[in-house]
This record gives C-alpha cells, sequence and structure tokens, in this order.
C-alpha cells in the first residue's frame, strides 16, 4: 500500500526517527549465539538494482518522431525493458534476496507525462492513475528519491502521484519550510530473512537536488527548503546505524561530479554523490542520478574509514538498469558488507515485458492520438541541426512566440511602454519542423522542456553582459584556423541548453577573442545600445530562477510570470496563425565572427 505521509509525520514526531517499512525492525540486532568450533559463517547476498531519470519512458518509442526509439549508439529505453531485465534478476538471484530502487526524475519528460500532467491530469477528481505509477507499481519498485523535475507541475500533481505510487518518495533534504521537518519520508528500511540467522535489515536514505529551490522556485519557495545532500546524509546516516541497519544504500537524485549549474546561489553542491561517500561515514553504496551518465561502478574512498563506497549512475530513460551485489557475513554477533560490486544491464538486450505492454497500451494509444493533431500549415522546413552556432529561424519562432505573449500581458500596466525582448535555447540538435503538416508533436519537439514564461526587468548593460555570459558556450578559435562545428561548442561542458539566443538586437560573437570580450557591433534599433536603457526579457521560468547561472536575470525584478508552459504557448501561438510563415519571426540578429570576419 502507498506510504500515508501523515502517518510517518505523526511517528516522526514522536520518536524523532524515520518509519521502517515491508516488516523493518528498528531494534537492534539480536545477540548471535555462540558459534560452534568449526561452524562456518553464515553469509548472504543481497542484489539491488536501480533506475534513474526515468523522465516518462514507458516504452521504447520517441513521441516526437512517432516512431521506435533510435540513436546513433542503437541504444533502446522504457521500463518495459527494464521489467525484463529485473525479472531475469530475481529469477536468477530470488526475489527475496533484491531491492528495486530510483534515483529521480520521473514524472516529466516525455508528452506521456505531460498529457496527465494537463491534458487529462491525474489531480482532477475521478482523475487517472499515472502511466509511471503503473508501470513501476507493476514491476514492484521498493522506494524512489525524489529528483527535482517531480517538482515542475507543483507539489499538488507531486502528492497525487506519491498518493498512486505503492512504494515510498524519499527526500531526507526536502524539509517544511515552516518545522524544518522532512516533508517526505527520509527513508526506508527493509529486512531480508536469512534461514538460521537474524534478518538482514537493509537501510536507503533518500537525497533530492538543492537546485529545487531555483529551477522551481515558484512552487516551492515559503513551503519547502533542499539543504545540501552532504549535511543530512551525516544526520541520518547515523540513525539508521543505529536502528540496526546492517547496510545503508543512498538513493541520490545528485550526479558525481562535485560541480554546480547554478554558480554560487546556493551554498550547497548540485552533483555530490561522491562528496557524500567520501564525507559521511557508514554508507555501503549510492545510486546516482541527475547527470544522464553511464557509470557501471566509481569507487569513492570514505575520509574517516577508509572504506570503500560503491557509486553506480545507470543511464537516463530506462536505458540501463544498475546491479548492485552485495556481499555479507555474519559474525561477531552482526551482518557485517564483506564487498559490493556494480554493474550496469543493458535495455537493448531484451524486450519489452508483454505485461507492462498490455498494462498501459491504452495511455499510450491516447497520446499518440494526442500529439498527432493538426495545427497548421508550414510554408518551409525549419531544423535546429545547425542552431547552435547560426542565428536560425526556428529558435526565432520560439522568442517571437514569448514576445507576442508577454507584450500582450503588459498591456495596461506600468511596463507597457518598454521593449520586449526574449531569450530560447536550441535545446535539441535533431528537431525538425517540416513543410506542410504542422503537429503537436512538431512543436513539442522543438521545446522539450515543461517551462514556464517569466517576465524580468532588465538594462541594457545587464543584456550585453547576459549576451558576453552566454557567449562563453564557444570554444575559442584563432583566426587561421580550420572550424570544426563539432568542437565549436559546448566549451568547458556547457550544455546546449545553456547557450541563448536574445532577440531584438544585431551583434557578433567574436570567438576568436577570449571568452568576456565577444560581444562586438551590439546595436537595438539601428543604434549602439544603451546602456541605462530598460528592457523587459521573456525568459523561461528554469532561467529567471537561475538555471545557467546567467547574470542578474535571477534577481532582476520580475513584472509578471504565469504557469501555462511555453511549448502550450507555441502551439497555441501556430493554431492561431494557420500558416507557419518564416517571414512572420525570422531574422538574422547574431552572427559568429574572428576578428570581424564572418565564420559562416
Amino acid at each position: 500500500m502507498p506510504l500515508n505521509r501523515r502517518k510517518f509525520l505523526k511517528k516522526s514526531a514522536v520518536t524523532g526517527a524515520g518509519v521502517a517499512l515491508a516488516g523493518a525492525a528498528a531494534a537492534p540486532a539480536q545477540a548471535a549465539e555462540k558459534k560452534r568450533p568449526g561452524r562456518p559463517a553464515k553469509r548472504y547476498a543481497l542484489t539491488v538494482m536501480g533506475t534513474t531519470d526515468l523522465h516518462g519512458h514507458v516504452f521504447n518509442w520517441d513521441y516526437f518522431k512517432d516512431a521506435e526509439y533510435a540513436d546513433a549508439a542503437g541504444n533502446a529505453m522504457g521500463l518495459a525493458r527494464v521489467s525484463t531485465l529485473v525479472n531475469k534478476i530475481r529469477q536468477e538471484k530470488g526475489r527475496r534476496n533484491t531491492l528495486l530502487l530510483d534515483a529521480g526524475d520521473t514524472i516529466q519528460g516525455t508528452p506521456l507525462t505531460y498529457y496527465f500532467a494537463k491534458v487529462d491530469p491525474i489531480t482532477a477528481k475521478h482523475g487517472p492513475v499515472h502511466p509511471m505509477a503503473q508501470a513501476m507499481n507493476a514491476i514492484g519498485y521498493d522506494a524512489a528519491a525524489l529528483g527535482n523535475h517531480e517538482f515542475n507541475y507543483g507539489i499538488e500533481t507531486l502528492r497525487k502521484f506519491e498518493d498512486q505510487c505503492h512504494f515510498p518518495l524519499l527526500g531526507a533534504n526536502a524539509l517544511d519550510a515552516k518545522t524544518q521537518k522532512p516533508a517526505f519520508p527520509p527513508y526506508f528500511i527493509k529486512k531480508f530473512q536469512v534461514p538460521g540467522a537474524p534478518p538482514v535489515k537493509v537501510a536507503v536514505l533518500g537525497l533530492t537536488n538543492p537546485g529545487i529551490a531555483i529551477w522551481d522556485k515558484a512552487y516551492v519557495q515559503g513551503k519547502l527548503t533542499f539543504p545540501g545532500l552532504e549535511e543530512q546524509a551525516a544526520k541520518w546516516v547515523p540513525k539508521l546505524r543505529s536502528m540496526g541497519a546492517d547496510v545503508v544504500i543512498v538513493s541520490a537524485h545528485s550526479g558525481s561530479s562535485g560541480t554546480s549549474s547554478y554558480g554560487d546561489q546556493l551554498p550547497y553542491v548540485e552533483n555530490s554523490a561522491a562528496l557524500v561517500a567520501q564525507q559521511v561515514p557508514g554508507i555501503d553504496a549510492i545510486l546516482v542520478g541527475h547527470a544522464h551518465v553511464e557509470i557501471p561502478e566509481l569507487k569513492v574512498t570514505n575520509k574517516a574509514t577508509g572504506k570503500t563506497v560503491v557509486l553506480s549512475e545507470p543511464l537516463c530513460y530506462a536505458e540501463r538498469l544498475s546491479v548492485f551485489d552485495f556481499n555479507l557475513v555474519f559474525e561477531k554477533g552482526r551482518w557485517t558488507v564483506e564487498s559490493v560490486a556494480a554493474s550496469l544491464r543493458d535495455a537493448r538486450t531484451v524486450a519489452d515485458d508483454p505485461k507492462i505492454t498490455r498494462l498501459l497500451k491504452d495511455e499510450h494509444a491516447l497520446v499518440v492520438e494526442y500529439v498527432n493533431q493538426v495545427v497548421g500549415t508550414a510554408k518551409a522546413t525549419l531544423t535546429t541541426v545547425d542552431a547552435r552556432y547560426k542565428d536560425a529561424p526556428i529558435i526565432d519562432l520560439i522568442t517571437k512566440v514569448q514576445e507576442d505573449v508577454v507584450k500582450a500581458a503588459l498591456v495596461g500596466t506600468a511596463y507597457a511602454s518598454l521593449p520586449v525582448i526574449a531569450q530560447a535555447s536550441p535545446f535539441s540538435r535533431t528537431s525538425e519542423i517540416p513543410a506542410g503538416e504542422v503537429t503537436i508533436r512538431d512543436l513539442s519537439g522543438l521545446y522539450v522542456y515543461d517551462n514556464t514564461l517569466v517576465a524580468k526587468l532588465l538594462t541594457g548593460a545587464q543584456v550585453r553582459a547576459y549576451l558576453e555570459y552566454s557567449a562563453e558556450y564557444f570554444v575559442q578559435t584563432a583566426a587561421d584556423a580550420a572550424v570544426d562545428t563539432e568542437k565549436l561548442t559546448n566549451a568547458n561542458g556547457r550544455p546546449d541548453y545553456n547557450y541563448d539566443y536574445v532577440s531584438g538586437f544585431s551583434y557578433d560573437i567574436d570567438i576568436a577573442q577570449a571568452a568576456g570580450s565577444r560581444i562586438k557591433n551590439l546595436t537595438y534599433g539601428g543604434a549602439a545600445l544603451d546602456d541605462a536603457q530598460q528592457f523587459v526579457l521573456a525568459v523561461n521560468n528554469y532561467r529567471a530562477n537561475g538555471g545557467g547561472a546567467f547574470p542578474h536575470v535571477a534577481a532582476a525584478t520580475e513584472v509578471w510570470s504565469e504557469s501555462t508552459e511555453i511549448r502550450t504557448r507555441i502551439a497555441e501561438w501556430v493554431t492561431a496563425k494557420g500558416v507557419l510563415d518564416p517571414a512572420d519571426f525570422a531574422s538574422v540578429d547574431w552572427k559568429l565572427t574572428r576578428n570581424g570576419t564572418p565564420v559562416f
């Protein structure tokens, strides 16, 4: 049955501890009988499986292409595949000797998740059960950590999803803003029976990402706080050990790199899984999430104990399954972890589990029908193929829609006379709106995130700094060097979604220059930009709240915001127009140069 949050909070308020589930005991391990001479020590093998960053992928299906998913590496994805992998391992190891976990980012990321959050929402009276809850319940997950994207549709949607899951959503560092007590269960404990020996008690501590405070500020500010993972792990791990946990596993929606995308806006590290392993004694293994990378096994030495902590991160979208194999021995009255080894299983090596296919075929069909609705006609093919290094009309479409929405919203306000500019990023390298009929899936593929729109007040000088920061995305390239477009971008690992166009200006980006002095010939309305002039920037909520650490925007005065997704606004704009004509929105505002000479 689903974990009852109120019962948990009541219990934790009384005991100052957490809740033990699935027959778990909070008492210390019982004393063992004296071993007979020569009697071999009792041993136990435990297998812990883990997924992360599922992002609504149930099937090996690309809703944006209306076809089976395919990438250059030949990967396959989806919980239906993972279910087959899990079944195989359970058959091999014995289901009673396995645990299945997830490390977060479950209910956002595909048209499937959007549909059941917005089109046919799970929060409606007599609404549907979320497909991700249905699939994960059927597969038999034991616990999942909260991801940052769990908060994208607001707390009401998250709480409804939580109610629909037959397993707890864990977040030891998701605290009630008023009481500073956990707003979600911090941990989960399960007993594993061993013939002739005390049970093995396994504790799973769930940690989420501090960046939620920035990225979903509109939903969580004043309601929830998200302290650092290291701090909260240091608080909870000793408690779990004192409750008799023989094995402590952390499910962390936090990468292992030790870096943060939000600069110094938060005093907590975004990707701190390896730091937790290094700094907090008493952890045996960490299931890593958030970074969308593949780490079969990473060994980190704890500074205090010298013991090895094993980390593993399966690839996102249910393309991989992490498998931790634990070997335990019962000696001197207690269970001890002798060894941990981690490896990955690959979803492309198996077929879909027909049980999951049958379970969710109707929901899948509904979403396929929804995304294939025709909403307009395009006069020309629009593509993001070279949008990273050339001003592409398809990105201009996004900025035009954002400008129009904000201009209409500001009518009758004190800001109505100010010029409206807009930012947008080349989110995907493969998006295409073909000439001819345009569907919702064409437009959804252009804007793959569930971002909403915010209007912020900036000066000309702040816009200039914003553009300089954005231009750091390009690799410095000498005037006489050959240009390889595959190596021209993503300097210092910056992702494509942290490179912004800003509409309304004309400017050059001189990539022969050092970062910080690349913006040249910056004009507005045909004249050199006035640093004192005020603008209203139409910006997505991720950027507005500090995502990407762009200068000035997070601290800027907010003059308007809304909860409708930008993706929906694009669909509305195209539907109202009927015809998608580049002449209505496209303009070449910026170009790459080297010492004043255009690169292309």
